[in-house]
């Protein structure tokens, strides 16, 4: 074999493969760092997706109640076409010791109208914590808690009903849930069936 076939075929010397070895580890372990940093920075999926539904489910409940001109309990609500027909007119927060699964828990008063909701906060509320309408709390939802604010909002040509009582409201719910996951969901309500009743 002739020395010039012989230098063609070498391969990489000892030196060069450790300085490729190196080289390449210290590439993998800033990729593995900054992947632990990202990991480590973001939210557990399942915490965020029940924390989501948790949300959706509250704006859902608070959307479906009646936003009349009176207290549902006031007899005039089905028919009053204005808040001067009203014994008791519907203001943004509890009226008549309302809670939302009722008092004691499971009997009335229930809140029965959107604004009721205002100021709603599981980890205040009678059970503690997330329950579902009846108030019965639903397992492994410890760590999370929800709290409700409604207020007026005109929403674009909505505004008020001519005494100054809102048409619509804004709703937020706001999550917290376990490794300082927070979601915060905005829905509306307009007066659109004011004497609408369940």
């Amino acid at each position: 074999m002739s020395t010039r076939s012989a230098r063609n075929q070498r391969g990489l010397s000892l030196v060069e493969q450790i300085v490729f070895i190196v080289v390449v580890g210290i590439a993998v372990a800033g990729v593995l760092a900054a992947m632990n940093v990202a990991t480590r920075g973001s939210a557990d999926p399942m915490i965020q997706k029940q924390a989501l539904a948790i949300a959706e489910a509250v704006l859902e409940e608070v959307q479906l109640q009646p936003f009349t001109y009176c207290d549902p309990d006031d007899a005039a609500a089905p028919t009053a076409t204005g808040v001067t027909g009203c014994a008791t007119q519907e203001a943004i927060g509890v009226e008549g010791g309302e809670t939302r699964s009722g008092n004691p828990v499971g009997t009335p008063p229930f809140f029965d109208n959107v604004s009721d909701y205002d100021g709603y906060d599981t980890g205040t509320a009678v059970p503690s914590g997330i329950a579902d309408i009846a108030g019965s709390l639903i397992p492994n939802l410890d760590g999370y808690r929800a709290t409700v604010s409604v207020a007026a909002q005109p929403l674009g040509a909505i505004g008020d009903d001519g005494d100054g009582r809102p048409q619509s409201l804004l709703i937020t719910v706001n999550v917290t849930g376990p490794g300082n996951t927070t979601v915060v969901l905005h829905g509306y309500r307009t007066r659109y069936a004011p004497n609408a009743l369940p």
